[in-house]
């Protein structure tokens, strides 16, 4: 083969390779735009002085704008009044290579109502590796919001004491009801250990560790010491929660304050052991079960 035959062979091959991996890129480019078109995700990318530079159909969705209307215009548009700052709070956090992932916070529709979002967000590099732009993955929580705020005002609405223990024994979060009958203020009782506010921290600590253990207890007594010095009777009725996935991440406890049933109780007695005649109690098998002085 001549030597200018074995270029010409050489050229060829060389302009193949190209245009495979032409062609490779290209395909690779489309798989990419559709997956970001089909997301449920709001995607959306920007320069870094937040002029929006794509804008996938789902942020189309979400905030009301299309994409001709937003494309080349700030991010602003979607930033209530009260969050315009996060924008170069964010950047300066990207600058100094930080991750952002699940940031929770607030964005405004086109309409003017507000949207709950949850934020992951990621630089956008050059070849020489300068940050050129930012890109944002960004999730509407809204209905998880009201989810949790419906959850919450159901938890304060009971009027037993309600608290949540993690593995390691620390209070987690607790309702009105827990502040009111321990005395103790919120911001204190969390993160502090849950057997702390017993008269008998051992059986306190021995119950949720059942729980732990067993999955759930029922109708657990143990007394609670409130701030003041006062004791208040209770029952616990607890059981573990978990994941998504099915791990343990804590306690759920519910107390009922028994106080009152103990000591009507007490005065029931009183008045048997009172009566001067002799009382008997007998089961349906004709066991003695209970009997006076």
């Amino acid at each position: 083969m001549s030597d200018v035959n074995k270029k010409t062979e050489s050229i060829l091959s060389e302009g193949k390779s190209i245009l495979k991996n032409s062609l490779s890129n290209v395909n690779n480019y489309f798989l990419l735009a559709s997956i970001i078109e089909s997301s449920e995700d709001a995607i959306l990318s920007m320069d870094l002085n937040g002029i929006v530079t794509s804008w996938n159909t789902r942020a189309e969705k979400m905030f009301g704008y299309s994409a001709k209307e937003i494309i080349g215009k700030s991010i602003h548009h979607i930033y209530p009044i009260n969050k315009m700052d996060e924008l170069n709070e964010i950047t300066a956090k990207l600058k100094k290579n930080e991750r952002i992932e699940h940031f929770e916070t607030e964005r405004k529709h086109k309409d003017g109502s507000t949207i709950n979002v949850s934020l992951s967000i990621s630089q956008i590099k050059d070849e020489n590796a300068n940050i050129i732009g930012i890109a944002k993955i960004i999730r509407d929580i809204t209905g998880q919001k009201n989810t949790s705020a419906y959850a919450r005002s159901l938890i304060e609405a009971s009027l037993d004491p309600l608290v949540t223990i993690s593995p390691e024994g620390k209070v987690t979060d607790v309702n009105e009801a827990t502040v009111k009958i321990t005395g103790v203020p919120k911001e204190r009782l969390i993160g502090s250990d849950f057997s702390d506010y017993f008269t008998e921290p051992e059986e306190a600590r021995e119950g949720y560790e059942r729980v732990f253990k067993e999955g759930f207890v029922t109708d657990y007594p143990l007394s609670i010491k409130n701030s003041s010095g006062q004791i208040v009777d209770v029952l616990y009725n607890a059981s573990v929660y978990k994941d998504d996935k099915g791990n343990v991440l804590g306690v759920f406890a519910a107390a009922r304050d028994v106080t009152e049933t103990k000591k009507a109780s007490q005065y029931a007695r009183s008045l048997i052991e009172a009566s001067l005649d002799p009382l008997v109690t007998i089961s349906p098998e004709g066991k003695v079960t209970d009997v006076n002085e």
